[in-house]
């Protein structure tokens, strides 16, 4: 009873004693011991270290360690292991308590956990610079640059740099040579991940449950290869091209995922050539407008574009929030009023000399403040609707946008022509 009490109580000792021997002696250990001393032991192991061992795990043994216990605590262990693996293992297991493990391990592929990797070095305060020297040349990663200290339920308390360790003197504690650690937890997002590593000029960002366990660590270089691969992703679907195509993807699978995009710009067009036959006498009386109609669709098309850009940059930056869109809708109202008036201007000085008409240098110049106003509203409020309903704002946005602005530029430059042709002399 002494005996069973002693382990219970210093699993920790235990465990560092244990981490000194064999595999072999680690498991007759665990499988001898009864299950609360296992699995107080077993948990108390570097992360390491388990990775090492994992192997000579039977399925008796992995039964007695991960029934019962804290699904948390074991999906942190779990997430360090091949993912396989760890499925054929959790069969094994309650389907309740293999379905909360498995919630744990699954992360959306724009957070941090699923961009983490688990092969990292810790070590408490009380090692020495020699203990934590041992542990690296044992793991024989180089591209170790932080040992990760931790404290005994694991939580991140501070890092130190290996270069620190060159140079300390063998009998020195972490605790002497330790910094703050700055962590993300495990569901932020890629932003946010590189806004701590720039912030902070960090190699490498460690990754925090919401208790601050630590579960892994990102190197800068992953996310900014994922942020890369992203991006351009974002910018295939914004114009009905998938993220899964690739420059040299087979041409069956590009026009699979292309061809249902296209068909639905096709039907958009139509809608706004729908539009223009409305008009269809005016422009025969006032054949010089078929001219303009390019102008004012090009000039408002390309203000909800820039409205558009700046918007999904916002959403995906977490500059903006959806609760913000009247906010962003007004800013982007007075921007398109501002630019439509100068251009406006602009625009009815060419048409002028050009056509030799006020009337039709009026009627575009006004067209051309409502088109790019209206254009330039739809483009904010496109992306942060999509994102209100839960859909992917970069998701042929411009399709949609495309479709507001033709229709709209349209309607203003034709409808103010038929309506204002006998006032203003047109025709």
């Amino acid at each position: 009873m002494l005996n069973k009490e002693f382990l219970i109580n210093n699993s920790r000792e235990v465990a560092t004693n244990l981490e000194k021997t064999s595999p072999n002696e680690v498991i007759s250990f665990l499988e001898t011991a009864d299950k609360k001393t296992a699995q107080n032991v077993f948990f108390e192991f570097s992360t390491h270290f388990i990775v090492d061992m994992f192997p000579f795990v039977n399925d008796d043994l992995f039964n007695k360690i991960f029934t019962k216990v804290d699904t948390h605590k074991a999906a942190r262990i779990l997430s360090r292991l091949k993912r396989d693996t760890v499925d054929k293992k959790l069969k094994l297991l309650p389907k309740i308590t293999s379905h909360e493990i498995t919630d744990f391990l699954n992360y959306n592929e724009n957070t941090a956990g699923f961009l983490m990797e688990s092969n990292m070095l810790t070590g408490i305060k009380e090692d020495t610079v020699e203990i934590a020297l041992t542990k690296l040349r044992k793991l024989g990663d180089k591209r170790i640059v932080t040992i990760y200290i931790i404290d005994e339920e694991h939580k991140l308390i501070g890092r130190v740099p290996v270069n620190y360790i060159a140079i300390a003197s063998p009998e020195q504690e972490m605790d002497e040579l330790m910094y703050e650690a700055h962590s993300v937890q495990a569901m932020a997002t890629r932003e946010e991940i590189l806004n701590t590593i720039e912030k902070h000029a960090l190699l490498q960002v460690p990754v925090v449950d919401i208790n601050n366990h630590l579960l892994g660590i990102i190197r800068n270089d992953t996310v900014l290869s994922a942020s890369r691969e992203e991006a351009s992703g974002d910018l295939q679907t914004m114009f009905g091209a998938g993220k899964e195509e690739h420059a040299l993807s087979k041409t069956s699978f590009a026009v699979r995922k292309r061809l249902p995009w296209l068909q639905i710009n096709l039907i958009t067009a139509f809608l706004a050539s729908m539009v223009v036959g409305f008009f269809e006498e005016t422009i025969a009386q006032i054949t010089i407008l078929a001219i303009f109609l390019p102008v004012v669709a090009g000039q408002s098309g390309n203000t909800g574009s820039q409205a558009l850009a700046v918007t999904i940059r916002g959403l995906a930056l977490k500059e903006i929030r959806i609760g913000q869109w009247f906010c962003v809708a007004k800013k982007e109202l007075m921007v398109g009023l501002i630019n439509g008036v100068a251009v406006a201007i602009t625009t009815g000085i060419v048409v002028f000399f050009w056509a030799d008409s006020i009337g039709i240098a009026v009627v575009i110049g006004i067209s051309m403040i409502l088109s790019m106003v209206i254009a330039g509203f739809s483009g904010a409020i496109i992306p942060i609707g999509l994102k209100a309903i839960g859909q992917d704002p970069a998701t042929s946005s411009s399709i949609i946008l495309t479709t507001v602005t033709d229709i709209c530029g349209f309607l203003s430059f034709l409808g103010l022509a038929s309506t204002l042709s006998s006032v203003l002399g047109i025709v």
